[in-house]
C-alpha cells in the first residue's frame, strides 16, 4: 500500500491550503450524518411542534444549509466552493430515541465537499440542541461521520 501524505502540510510540515488549480472540475457529492439523542418526551415535543423557540426541524435545516455554505469561514484550510446543492434530512428515530440528521452536499468543482457535509450536520444537530435545551440539557450529539463521497480523482467511497 502506498504511503499516504497529509496534503495540508508542506515539505517543512507547515500548514498550507492545497493548490487545486490543476485539478479538473467534476461533480462531487458528499453525504454525512449525525444523531441527537434525547428523552422520548423531548422527541415528542419536537415532533408536535410545541417547542418554545418554534419550528425546531425547519430551523435546523436552514442552519445546516447556511453552515455548508460557510464552511470555508470556519475551517481554516477549506476552499470557498460554489455549492450547487445542500439537502438536510431530519428523521425521528424512536429507538434512539432522537433525531437522525443527514446532509447531502453537491458541487461541480476542483475539490470535494466532505467538510461541507460534516459541517452542515454538526450545525443542524447543534441547532436542535439549542432549540430544545430548555426542555432537556442532557441531550447528546453523537455519531457525526461521513457516509459517502463521490467524484474527483479518488472516486467513490462509502462507510462500512
Amino acid at each position: 500500500m502506498a504511503e499516504k501524505t497529509l496534503t495540508h502540510l508542506d515539505k517543512k510540515g507547515e500548514a498550507r491550503m492545497v493548490d487545486v488549480s490543476a485539478k479538473a472540475a467534476t461533480e462531487r457529492v458528499a453525504v454525512a450524518e449525525g444523531k441527537v439523542v434525547m428523552a422520548p418526551v423531548t422527541l415528542e415535543l419536537v415532533l408536535s411542534g410545541n417547542a418554545k423557540k418554534g419550528d425546531v426541524l425547519g430551523t435546523a435545516r436552514i442552519a445546516g444549509i447556511q453552515a455548508a455554505k460557510r464552511t470555508h469561514e470556519l475551517i481554516p484550510l477549506c476552499h470557498p466552493l460554489p455549492i450547487t446543492k445542500v439537502e438536510i434530512a431530519i428523521e425521528p428515530d424512536k429507538k434512539l430515541p432522537g433525531l437522525l440528521v443527514r446532509a447531502t452536499v453537491k458541487v461541480t468543482g476542483q475539490t470535494g465537499v466532505e467538510m461541507e457535509a460534516l459541517t452542515a450536520v454538526s450545525v443542524a444537530c447543534l441547532t436542535i440542541y439549542d432549540m430544545v435545551k430548555a426542555a432537556e440539557r442532557g441531550m447528546r450529539i453523537e455519531g457525526i461521520r461521513l457516509l459517502e463521497k463521490s467524484g474527483g480523482a479518488s472516486g467513490e467511497w462509502r462507510a462500512k
